[in-house]
């Protein structure tokens, strides 16, 4: 318990980070390839060799990794997370993660202290949305989820630049790729700290929880077919109106939604495409995306018969068709019972209460945790993020640090 994070400088390291990409918004610009993100991959690499004494090594996928070594017959405690960002991204998403695993390094080897395991610090390659389309990449690479096969056609829907270019100038090898599988026997965990990104902890006033589950996402793509028409000539009852019976399977989705009421289920319809567009026309088409985010799968089954119910009705009710499409249904990833009881001791050694949550966004430790042992631990945040509002306490994020390492370092002692 002599250990302590270097609050004044994991906050400088923060600020420093969250210019490289920042826009004159005020929010930061870091997708997958662009020059914002090389030039993060330089500070951090930068920083590394410099504090730390260590080169980073890109993997296949370009996954950045620094290790400090322990026992060579010691499969490797790895932590971390991803330097990218969203459009218009706020500064702790993802970057508190790869900074806090710096941050932690940097107290181990300032203070000489001593290891069993190997300790790995990980910043993974395109977690959020980006110009090929591929998010959490680089941790797809690393558990099997993503192969070159899946990568070699892609191409930046910006510049046409193909993504086997983008990933050699990262340091990466696509022709390599399907030989980044992570392997249980060389890393034996994984520990990623994010901010919440929710305000459950807010709402709580709790400033930490360990994640039990990462929740499972289920997408359809929605197509209604109705008719389009004149939009002066064509009297009300004679419509069939895309757009409307669209609102209308929206509005049912909310319904069954709201009669859930469960702060671990959410649903979204977050994109529509109307076709023709067009300011007189009645719309003849809609495209539509619907998502489901849950760890019950008998919950999603209750709203998945609902959306039908409800489509059946619209379809009977306004003359239109509705065509449904699964296109994602990601099981919920499970987190290590054993890394959740390390860092629950650690807020009990830091005087603060056990607090167990389900993760509702996606995150590059739900892939991990296909290979090896995975966690994560939740900081406070404001509730806002994948936007410049993002904020986060340096008093909550100092807290962290300390209850993450104190985590790592009694899994250190307990893991073999």
């Amino acid at each position: 318990m002599t250990l302590r994070v270097n609050r004044e400088r994991l906050g400088q390291n923060l600020e420093a980070l969250s210019q490289i990409g920042k826009s004159p918004r005020g929010g930061i610009n870091r997708a997958l390839g662009s020059e914002a993100e090389r030039e993060a991959r330089r500070w951090l690499c930068g920083y590394w060799e410099t504090h730390l004494h260590k080169t980073a090594a890109p993997d296949a996928a370009a996954n950045l990794w620094v290790v400090r070594p322990g026992d060579a017959c010691k499969a490797k405690i790895a932590f971390g997370s991803h330097h990218d960002t969203v459009t218009e991204g706020g500064k702790f998403d993802g970057a508190l993660g790869v900074l806090l695993a710096t941050e932690i390094l940097e107290t181990l080897e300032e203070t000489h202290t001593p290891t069993r395991h190997p300790f790995a610090l990980v910043s993974f390659t395109g977690e959020e949305p980006n110009p090929f389309h591929v998010s959490t990449l680089g941790s797809k690479v690393l558990s099997g989820r993503l192969h070159r096969a899946d990568l070699e056609h892609l191409e930046n829907e910006q510049t046409h630049a193909p993504f086997s270019e983008t990933l050699a100038a990262l340091g990466g090898d696509l022709q390599k790729i399907d030989e980044a599988l992570l392997d249980p026997h060389d890393v034996c965990a994984f520990l990623e700290c994010h901010i919440e990104q929710g305000r459950r902890l807010l709402d709580k006033n709790l400033p930490l929880a360990a994640v039990g589950k990462i929740t499972g996402i289920y997408r359809e793509d929605i197509t209604v077919h109705g008719e389009a028409n004149h939009a002066g000539t064509t009297v009300m009852r004679d419509r069939h109106d895309a757009l409307l019976a669209a609102c209308a399977l929206n509005l049912a989705f909310e319904r069954a939604l709201r009669a859930v009421d469960r702060d671990d289920v959410t649903g979204t319809v977050g994109q529509l495409l109307v076709f023709p567009n067009s300011v007189n026309i009645i719309p003849g088409a809609v495209v539509l995306t619907l998502e489901i985010r849950t760890c019950d799968e008998a919950i999603l089954e209750t709203l998945r018969e609902a959306v039908t119910r409800a489509a059946a009705a619209i379809e009977a009710q306004r003359g239109v068709q509705i065509e449904r499409q699964v296109n994602l249904n990601q099981a919920p990833a499970p987190m290590s019972p054993v890394l959740q009881d390390a860092l629950l001791q650690a807020f009990s050694d830091f005087g603060q209460p056990p607090c167990t949550l389900t993760s509702m966004a996606g995150h590059d430790a739900a892939n991990v945790a296909r290979r090896t042992r995975a966690g994560m631990l939740f900081v406070r945040s404001n509730g806002k993020s994948h936007c410049a509002g993002e904020d986060a306490s340096l008093d909550d994020i100092e807290l962290a640090g300390n209850a993450m390492l104190q985590a790592l370092l009694r899994l250190d002692q307990e893991l073999e």
